[in-house]
């Protein structure tokens, strides 16, 4: 759910000042710098989708800059406010980062690295304001700039109403942010108290894993645990999040692909010999052994 339109007039420079201003120390434009990231599906080093806006490898990403001046300011303001493309002329904050200078030790032939860190500047608007990003081609500009960019929207904080066991579908991505996310506490209240069943399809080419969770774990213990390395542990998954390069053993984002849903849920109380014999049914009923990514 989002709020009306805003105004025409109400530019980004406007919240830039308003909320600069009230920073501690303040913040002024000649501060900060815009940054516009955009997903690329086929890149290595890039944003390949929503499935990569985690902390870490935004920042990641976006600590990593040219050599070449006239492609990256040689001395770029302390705060860096990152957008995410959102279409083809909208942008939504992704959040800000603090530009504490480049670490030199670490220059290539082609890349800076600068030392950034998380910003509380703008963190209030997170996830909620769009603007109107009027040219693509051009991924960063000074504030001064910036300023200009006629703000589209400010989404409300709404939370997510959990669907009940039987609507639950998520991508690896929305498992992520349920998991984390303050909007999705009715999901994690209802999944922290059933044992269950549950599905993961890996959507590349239709293979399942059935699995369960039970005891004290619960499913939302259970899917925390594939949120954080997108296997939990599993040998058939664990299969997929590696591979090998160049004689070396790598980490993929294959989790990426995954679906989760709930075929079966019990109370805290079922047996765990109830639970042990529902999972086998569903592995031989979907053949998840033979066809599937179960090793077991």
């Amino acid at each position: 759910m989002t709020t009306p339109s805003q105004p025409a007039s109400l530019k980004l420079g406007h919240i830039f000042v308003g909320l600069g201003g009230e920073h501690d120390p303040p913040i002024a434009l000649e501060d900060i710098h815009v940054i516009r990231h955009s997903f690329n599906p086929g890149s290595h080093d890039g944003l390949r989708g929503p499935e990569d806006l985690g902390l870490e490898r935004v920042l990641a990403y976006t600590r990593q800059q040219s050599v070449l001046t006239r492609r990256f300011p040689a001395d770029p303001p302390r705060y860096w406010v990152i957008l995410i493309a959102d279409g083809q002329k909208r942008s939504r904050l992704f959040g800000t980062f603090e530009n504490r200078g480049e670490l030199t030790e670490l220059r290539d032939d082609t890349h800076r690295t600068f030392d950034l860190g998380p910003s509380d500047f703008l963190a209030p608007l997170a996830g909620r304001l769009v603007v109107e990003w009027n040219s693509p081609r051009n991924w960063h500009r000074r504030a001064a700039s910036a300023a200009r960019l006629p703000v589209l929207e400010i989404a409300d904080r709404d939370k997510v109403p959990f669907p009940g066991f039987d609507g639950v579908r998520l991508t690896f991505h929305e498992l992520q942010e349920m998991v984390e996310s303050h909007r999705h506490e009715d999901w994690r209240s209802a999944l922290r108290e059933v044992q269950g069943i549950y599905l993961i399809t890996d959507s590349t080419n239709g293979k399942q894993y059935v699995g369960k969770a039970d005891g004290a774990e619960r499913i939302l213990g259970r899917w925390t645990a594939y949120a954080k390395d997108g296997h939990g542990g599993n040998v058939g998954l664990r299969e997929l999040a590696y591979e090998s390069v160049g004689g070396d053993v790598a980490k993929t984002v294959h989790a990426r692909h995954f679906v989760f849903s709930i075929l079966r849920v019990f109370g805290p109380s079922t047996p765990a010999s109830e639970v042990n014999a529902a999972e086998s049914h569903f592995k031989e009923s979907l053949l998840t052994r033979e066809f599937g990514l179960n090793r077991n």
